[in-house]
């Protein structure tokens, strides 16, 4: 199971964390995924001076933009399960 941990804090908020949660569960169950990822949201990852919302795929850390999900998804997280 790949466990994803998006940042909900206060600055990743502002960067559209919440955007990014959403298109990641709407890809997760478009794609028939639900039993292999687990989503789940974490408060303050510690990184809040990065240009862009905090992800981590088991320990491996990310930032990215709302806007650059699909495309994360695709090039990251599809070829990590």
């Amino acid at each position: 199971m790949l466990k994803i941990s998006i940042c909900i804090g206060s600055s990743c908020h502002l960067k559209g964390s919440r955007q990014v949660v959403e298109q990641l569960q709407y890809l997760v169950e478009k794609n028939n995924l639900k039993d292999k990822i687990d989503l789940s949201g974490e408060f303050c990852m510690g990184k809040c001076n990065t240009d862009g919302v905090s992800v981590t795929i088991n320990e491996d850390y990310y930032a990215i933009k709302p806007e650059e999900t699909n495309k994360f998804f695709t090039d990251v997280i599809l070829k990590k399960i």
